[in-house]
């Protein structure tokens, strides 16, 4: 065997919040040495690629929360790099929609919340909701004019890129199988090879519950892989949705409920419906892994989750299987759309991370270790924020080098 390669951080995982971390490194420490591994033979092949493509303003999140503050200034510092790198982005503005009275009182409570967070956003009337989205249903809407789209796979790439110009290295391929503490370093053992580091970044998505328990920390909640499944409209009915329509969030359920979002290429896409997925990288419905679903069912804090979000779950499923009834869940805020207007669209798998108690771990959760930092839990916004966290992760990751 040759001699082992030795470097000052590695990075697991090539989404964006792993690439962003090893950028800023790069930046903040320019002699430092970086790797990154992806078990995957490209970057942003998870969360990353397959999300929407939404750089958030931070309207809903708890003011002062870590994804209050990073929301903010990563839109910018997001903004700043696509503007200097040429990656496409824009920023459109959306609506979020009151479709009858009932939910007047929730919407207030949101619009509250962007003003406490500073985000720009105005309440408007059906009139001017008939402007800014001529086919939307509602009786009032917030108007968050800072809201953007992008391309976030193409940020990856130029993260990359920038990355290797500054003597980092990245290492496709490379599923990491070991993380073991050996002296003044861990070794790091990957299907590519085995290398030493001063310190380790957990950014595995998906799989990160997992890295943290091999790197010897235990993990205090389970990532539970939930599918995100999306219909686009067709060319003929993309008119219907001039840039982004969100509904009034329910704020005991964790998910956003079904909305309309224009890509930057010009599609709109439509959902999410949030099923349990039968594997953590289940983007079909047939997919299925053994272990990965037993993780899920036999684990106590998806159990109490799934006993108290029961009827909820029933009717994501029931549209996960009938596209009428997705059809009509959408309908309630574009009364005009039609089961011939929509095709399937690739599907996304959200980690989400789980308490043992039943409850979702809401904001970012880093976990540190012995030379090993893990991000346990990096929900939305954290593409919109990924140069934000990258900084301070980078930042804790110097102060721990000394």
């Amino acid at each position: 065997m040759g001699t082992m390669k030795s470097v000052d951080v590695a990075v697991v995982g090539g989404g964006i919040v792993g690439l962003a971390t090893a950028y800023q490194v790069t930046r903040q420490a320019p002699g430092r040495k970086v790797v990154l591994f992806e078990k995957e033979a490209g970057l942003a092949r998870h969360q990353t690629g397959r999300n929407s493509g939404v750089i958030h303003s931070g309207i809903y999140y708890k003011p002062g929360s870590l994804k209050a503050t990073n929301c903010r200034a990563g839109k910018q510092a997001l903004e700043e790099f696509c503007e200097a790198e040429g990656v496409a982005y824009e920023v459109c503005g959306k609506v979020i929609v009151a479709v009858d009275e009932s939910e007047r009182p929730a919407l207030a409570r949101i619009h509250e919340r962007g003003l406490a967070n500073g985000v720009a956003c105005t309440m408007v009337g059906p009139e001017r909701l008939r402007e800014l989205e001529p086919h939307a249903a509602g009786v009032a809407a917030l108007h968050v004019p800072g809201t953007g789209i992008v391309d976030y796979p193409g940020v990856c790439e130029r993260l990359g890129e920038r990355i290797r110009e500054r003597d980092g290295e990245i290492v496709l391929g490379a599923r990491v199988t070991g993380l073991d503490h050996a002296g003044a370093g861990i070794t790091v053992t990957t299907t590519a090879g085995d290398w030493v580091a001063g310190q380790v970044v957990n950014c595995a998505g998906l799989q990160s519950d997992r890295m943290t328990a091999l790197g010897g920390t235990t993990p205090t909640a389970r990532i539970v892989p939930f599918r995100g499944e999306y219909f686009a409209l067709k060319p003929e009915a993309r008119h219907l949705c001039k840039n982004l329509i969100y509904p009034v969030p329910d704020p005991s359920f964790p998910f956003l409920g079904v909305h309309f979002t224009r890509m930057v290429d010009g599609g709109v896409e439509c959902g999410p419906n949030a099923v349990l997925a039968f594997a953590r990288e289940g983007y079909h419905k047939t997919d299925l892994n053994l272990a990965d679903l037993v993780d899920s069912l036999g684990y106590p804090g998806f159990l109490r989750l799934a006993a108290r979000h029961w009827r909820m779950g029933l009717s994501e499923i029931w549209r996960s299987f009938s596209k009428q009834a997705f059809v009509k869940a959408l309908s309630r805020l574009l009364p005009e759309i039609r089961a011939e207007h929509l095709d399937p669209a690739p599907a996304g798998v959200r980690a989400q991370a789980v308490t043992p108690d039943g409850g979702l771990v809401d904001d970012f959760l880093i976990l540190e270790g012995d030379r090993v930092l893990n991000v346990c839990n990096a929900p939305s916004p954290a593409a919109t924020a990924s140069l934000t966290i990258g900084l301070s992760i980078a930042n804790r990751l110097l102060a721990r080098m000394g």
